[in-house]
């Protein structure tokens, strides 16, 4: 492992955004129970980003954090066997996917995505790049509109609609209607905030596999997705399913290599609810971090108005090809994604006892590993919570340690949008800045949270105004 923390401060000058105060374990404690909004940022002590592998807090079931590259592979990767996804995820996320792809384990695991795995070849770039296009277009009117009006809007939603609607015409072929957007919208936000798993009381009392039943609103919210989910795949389940060639006809067709059965309805929900939440929740977190960096940040949009003027002119469409010569562009948001991964944590569970590094583990404890944590490592990075996407330059290559950046998790269980979220992120990026000057209407009362993504305690206000005006 290389070590960075000895190396000169050269971040004065640079932007340091948002990011929690970090207290010693039981002041993180006391203050994230006494706030009581359910922000697991809160509870992170400020020497989890200095140490190795440790506790992480006070628990009744036993946390541990796990920072040590090697060992990260390790649980992610999980070769023994023994660290599935969390109870707690597992049982968060039932009402919304059930046992699908993001949550099932073992032999259920295995099954499902060697049926699933021909839909991902339809998320390989070349294919759905003409509907990033179709959905950056559709954004740029919606903006267009905006900075005619004057008025401020959501940047959470916006990003929102816009993801949704993209991953949308990739899955089902047809864009997602702008009601349809805003009630998904509102109902993961209600899921999200209120979701019994990331209770704080009950991570810190309860036991491990503990029965939580869900609040009313809660199963209301995952009832609402899930019925806009249904909608759209019922247009594939009737008499004209068989024009579409897409990724919801992939997994409608895909069957078991044994049995030969299908997926049912509510199992093609489970499964394309994961495509769907993967492509549209998790895109629309990092973009909300990454408009609003570069909004407070106008040295930064030139730098990249400029790339894009040497790649494509002023006024010529953005390809494909030209999408893979913005180098400060992509490094924007791979650096955004360092600073505000939009999984913040990624909890394993010990199903046996063992040891990690030094430390005993027992059955039950939570296997804690933080993308949050391990991209602002004080061992890992040069000024860790700065904004700094010249880090990923090719000549500062000896700067990054291997294992620590690791956005779109690691091992077996990587994400398999990774090569189409970064496309689409530097395709909308590219789009929206080249045309539009975004202005945050209250940058101090912007502050990160998490507790199933890594968002905005409050909705970023925007607005913006057309860039050649």
């Amino acid at each position: 492992m290389q070590a960075v923390a000895g190396i000169p401060d050269a971040g004065r000058g640079l932007y340091a955004p948002p990011r929690p105060v970090a207290r010693p374990a039981l002041l993180a404690l006391l203050h994230a129970a006494l706030r009581g909004d359910g922000d697991l940022l809160s509870l992170l002590p400020a020497n989890a980003y200095r140490m190795e592998i440790g506790p992480l807090g006070y628990s009744r079931r036993s946390i541990l954090i796990v920072n040590r590259p090697d060992q990260v592979r390790r649980v992610l990767s999980d070769p023994e066997g023994i660290f599935p996804k969390s109870d707690l995820m597992v049982a968060a996320l039932a009402p919304l996917i059930g046992d699908s792809l993001f949550v099932s384990s073992g032999d259920t695991w295995c099954r499902q995505r060697r049926m699933i795995d021909p839909a991902f070849t339809m998320m390989r770039v070349n294919r759905a790049f003409p509907s990033m296009l179709e959905g950056a277009q559709a954004c740029q009117q919606s903006f267009d509109a905006h900075a005619r009006d004057g008025v401020a809007f959501s940047l959470d939603l916006a990003m929102s609609h816009l993801t949704a609607d993209i991953i949308c015409r990739t899955v089902f072929s047809a864009s997602l209607e702008t009601r349809a957007a805003h009630e998904v919208f509102a109902a993961f936000t209600t899921f999200e905030r209120s979701v019994a798993q990331v209770e704080i009381r009950r991570l810190i009392m309860d036991r491990a596999w503990t029965s939580v039943p869900q609040r009313d609103d809660v199963l209301l919210a995952c009832n609402t997705i899930r019925r806009h989910l249904g909608d759209l795949l019922d247009t594939h389940l009737g008499p004209d399913g068989a024009r579409f060639d897409d990724i919801a006809s992939s997994v409608i067709t895909a069957r078991d290599d044994f049995t030969r059965t299908a997926f049912n309805r509510e199992e093609l929900i489970d499964q394309l609810g994961v495509l769907f939440l993967a492509g549209h929740e998790t895109s629309a977190s990092a973009l909300t971090w990454a408009f609003f960096l570069l909004a407070e940040q106008p040295d930064l949009v030139a730098r990249v108005r400029a790339e894009i003027r040497k790649v494509v002119g002023d006024g010529e469409p953005l390809t494909i090809e030209a999408t893979r010569h913005l180098p400060l562009t992509r490094n924007v948001f791979r650096e955004t994604l360092r600073l505000y991964p939009p999984i913040t944590f990624l909890p394993r569970v010990a199903t046996a006892p063992t040891t990690i590094g030094r430390h005993q583990v027992r059955r039950g404890a939570l296997v804690m590993v933080a993308p949050w944590v391990l991209h602002r490592h004080a061992s890992y990075w040069r000024n860790p919570h700065v904004f700094d996407p010249d880090r990923f330059l090719p000549e500062r290559e000896a700067e990054l340690t291997s294992g620590a950046y690791i956005p779109f998790g690691l091992g077996p269980r990587v994400c398999a949008g990774a090569a189409f979220a970064q496309t689409e992120a530097v395709l909308l990026i590219a789009e929206m800045f080249r045309r539009f000057d975004f202005h945050v209407v209250d940058p101090a009362r912007v502050r990160p949270a998490a507790r199933l993504t890594t968002r905005p305690t409050e909705q970023i206000m925007m607005r913006v105004t057309r860039a050649d005006a």
